[in-house]
């Protein structure tokens, strides 16, 4: 089974309205924006959508870390991304779905043939979903910058609320791209399996996958990780301002897909005996250290339950698995350094 970063976090919103709705039509304003909700029971959670959060990590990656992003086509009602990824980061990390014409060569003869390439994001992750209920508040204002003329009357929603959200992080799929006839696994079209060629990357003949070079691989991973302090982005920016970096984040690696960490967190925040329990059972497969980040100042409350955590440790198999505590930013720093390790 491939390796796998998991990975949750917290991140704090007490004036925001990161993921809008839309406009609701017949309320008492002719132009209402609602924020995304979904509700459990009769209580109502803010959320934000897993493609927004993907957005943001992308813009991140782009602005911050100088990925070249695959540029978008669009044919009638269809966009799909150059699903290149060789040439384009995000296509490796992100995944894509293509289907187009090209040319290929056959008999000494061109010709134009369907191909379909599909290939599944090494990088997964939630919606963010609020740890309590919330209802949202609505805000009134107008549009009357000018002295003259009758203003123009709007209202917003926007909550105060902690979100919490995982993502996983395929290791062993960062920059490997199979030609195997299955959907998600057909990464490479005609084209692509050409240049993999020409640039004389290693093909792997059992498995049919050709693999970019370590440096490549080792460096795209540990940039999706790096990003995680900076991540930026959401609605309303301009009025609320909303900093989505996480205020508190678990990171650890192991082996295979599923994700450990989904429940640890409740209404009060973090449940450090559940924590401590699901890496007690799940010990055999924890392949790293349990890397814990938190910005002073957040949910600062939990910090006698957290000290008490960090002094845990586990054995497994003669090795020890310990808790590794700092900032934000000096974790996600010293948890990107081991990743060198584990990419062959």
């Amino acid at each position: 089974m491939g390796k796998t970063v998991n990975g949750f976090l917290l991140i704090d919103a007490p004036w925001s309205a990161l993921n809008n709705a839309g406009a609701d039509v017949g309320e008492r304003t002719d132009n209402v924006v609602k924020v995304k909700t979904v509700k459990k029971g009769r209580d109502l959670y803010p959320y934000v959508s897993g493609q927004a959060v993907r957005y943001w990590w992308r813009d991140t990656l782009a602005q911050r870390f100088g990925w070249r992003l695959s540029p978008i086509e669009r044919v009638a009602k269809v966009a799909y991304t150059s699903a290149d990824p060789i040439e384009y980061d995000d296509d490796d990390i992100f995944g894509y779905m293509r289907a187009a014409k090209e040319e290929i060569e056959e008999n000494g003869k061109t010709k134009r043939v369907n191909v379909t390439v599909t290939r599944i994001s090494p990088l997964k992750n939630s919606p963010l979903l609020s740890i309590h209920p919330s209802n949202p508040t609505n805000d009134f204002g107008v549009m009357a910058r000018q002295k003259e003329g009758d203003p123009v009357p709007y209202e917003h929603q926007f909550y105060s609320t902690v979100f919490k959200g995982i993502f996983s992080l395929d290791i062993d799929s960062v920059g490997r791209f199979h030609e195997i006839e299955k959907t998600g696994y057909k990464n490479m079209s005609p084209k692509l399996i050409k240049r993999a060629k020409e640039m004389h990357l290693e093909y792997n003949e059992m498995e049919r996958f050709w693999e970019m070079p370590a440096d490549t691989r080792k460096k795209r991973i540990k940039d999706v990780i790096l990003a995680l302090p900076y991540l930026s982005g959401g609605a309303k920016l301009t009025e609320h301002l909303t900093d989505v970096s996480p205020k508190f984040l678990v990171l650890a690696v192991i082996e295979g897909g599923n994700h450990i960490f989904m429940n640890i967190a409740d209404e009060k925040g973090i449940n450090f005996s559940a924590l401590s329990q699901v890496i007690e059972d799940y010990k055999d497969i924890i392949l790293s250290d349990i890397y814990i980040g938190k910005r002073e100042g957040f949910m600062d409350e939990m910090n006698k339950a957290m000290d008490e955590f960090a002094s845990l440790k586990w054995d497994v198999n003669g090795r020890r698995i310990q808790v590794r505590r700092g900032s934000i930013n000096n974790i996600v720093n010293e948890f990107a350094r081991i990743l060198d390790d584990l990419v062959v």
